[in-house]
């Protein structure tokens, strides 16, 4: 921790940088959530802003204040049910107050430096190592034993909870965030392609697209493959798995320079851009966001789309529920691994975290609240309500037989990776999504020539900016 209070005024400045780049450079959570449900910038909805208590705590018991995102569709009622077992054993309330993910970092690290949130709070992934070199998180390695340790999570889940270099642990994994292949079973069989072999790697991946594009269905043409363009809050997330399976890395193996312009980081860029321009992906796929993507896959639009784990749960549900089980991709779907680059398999694995603020009065009883959320009742509860998988490793068998499709998933939380678990990753990721909006400007078309050079020089760049950031 001393090592990072060194830098701390190098850090408030970065903070106040993420906190001016706009909708277009939130900073990185990490946790991105089901699309209208909590996405970093869906609309405002209903149940997605700060608000008031539900229930106003009774006189004489004690209050914790808990702040989360909309993680589910209801998200304050969703939670005080979950903690009604927590409330009663305790004779104590929780206060949750909802916030935006659009607001939440400026929200959290105003309170950060003025010491005074809540109690309880939930972090995306990738902003723990910032919040923590603030000072601002209880230090919890003399506690985390009781809860299993490192061996009950994940190890890509467990690299966001501390900061590289610093044995500290200032947070638990809460849910996890990974990302496979959703892809329509009525699609490959009317091509006759068999998707056990079509996800084995790039060369059988894009064999198989090129065989499925515009196959009919009730006379109605599918696109091989959609997934968003700049216009999205993953810019980042979506490229680096294809950047990683070539070989490639965000960073340097010593973290102190971008490594993103790397030969085999542009070939990464260069095969997942490149199904674009080989006309497999409908051109105005690349103008939404993730959220809009994925309703076009539900209707029918293209048949295989790379998504985190709710669209599982979603596919259970009515319209009225919240769900689209009436859809076609819902009665016509399969779910397999992101597939294997010449150098490995990678998906982004991301999330939150629970964490303590360190200025809280009531920290026994913060972390006791913590213990339950991270429990396997409350996990398997919250994992169904939010279509998220619970953080336990112990609880993959229980998801897996409440939905088969939940399987790749797991199998994805093996080989999946998170960013490096530093303070400066948030401008660092604001950086590299700005220029690789540029690459998907070149790849659309919108301006400038698309070519390996001219990507590399984009690419280039964004290195330059990052390695600035790093060794400020």
């Amino acid at each position: 921790m001393a090592k990072w209070s060194r830098t701390l005024g190098l850090l408030l400045s970065l903070v106040m940088l993420v906190a001016g780049c706009g909708s277009s450079g939130q900073p990185a959570g990490g946790g991105d959530g089901p699309s209208g449900s909590g996405d970093q910038q869906s609309p405002p909805a209903a149940g997605t802003q700060p608000q008031a208590p539900a229930t106003p705590a009774p006189s004489g018991r004690t209050t914790l204040q808990m702040w989360i995102m909309p993680n589910t569709t209801q998200s304050e009622q969703d939670m005080l049910q979950l903690l009604q077992p927590f409330m009663a054993q305790h004779n104590v309330d929780v206060q949750v107050t909802v916030i935006d993910w659009s607001s939440a970092w400026t929200r959290i690290t105003a309170a950060a430096t003025s010491g005074e949130g809540p109690d309880v709070l939930q972090l995306g992934t990738t902003w723990v190592p910032a919040i923590a070199a603030m000072g601002a998180l209880e230090p919890l390695s003399g506690k985390v034993a009781e809860i299993g340790g490192a061996d009950a999570f994940y190890p890509a889940s467990w690299n966001t909870v501390s900061i590289a270099g610093d044995p500290e642990v200032y947070a638990v994994p809460w849910f996890i965030d990974v990302r496979a292949a959703y892809y329509r079973t009525d699609v490959f069989q009317k091509a006759g392609v068999d998707p056990q072999t079509a996800f084995r790697d790039w060369e059988s991946f894009k064999a198989a697209l090129h065989q499925i594009n515009g196959t009919e269905i009730e006379g109605r043409p599918v696109a091989a493959i959609g997934f968003p363009g700049k216009n999205d809050w993953n810019v980042t997330h979506n490229i680096m798995p294809w950047v990683w399976g070539a070989g490639g890395s965000e960073l340097s193996a010593d973290l102190r320079s971008s490594a993103i312009n790397s030969e085999e980081a542009l070939d990464g860029v260069m095969f997942y851009t490149g199904l674009v321009r080989e006309g497999l992906v409908p051109p105005g796929v690349l103008e939404k966001n993730t959220s809009d993507a994925e309703m076009a896959f539900h209707t029918g639009e293209f048949a295989v789309f790379f998504n985190g784990p709710w669209m599982v749960s979603q596919y259970t549900r009515p319209e009225s529920e919240n769900g689209h089980a009436d859809k076609i991709a819902a009665q016509n779907y399969g779910v397999a691994p992101i597939p294997e680059g010449p150098r490995g398999r990678y998906t982004f694995f991301g999330g939150s975290n629970l964490a303590i603020f360190n200025a809280s009065r009531h920290k026994e009883l913060s972390w006791e609240l913590v213990k339950f959320l991270v429990g396997k009742e409350a996990q398997m509860a919250y994992g169904e309500m939010a279509g998220m998988l619970p953080a336990l490793k112990a609880l993959e068998p229980d998801m897996v037989a409440l939905n088969a499709n939940f399987a790749p998933f797991y199998e994805a939380a093996r080989y999946g990776r998170s960013y490096a678990s530093i303070p400066q990753w948030g401008p660092v990721e604001t950086v590299y999504t700005k220029h690789l909006s540029t690459i998907w400007d070149l790849t659309a078309g919108v301006s400038g020539t698309y070519s390996r050079e001219a990507v590399k020089q984009v690419l280039d760049e964004a290195a330059r900016e990052a390695t600035s950031l790093l060794n400020q």
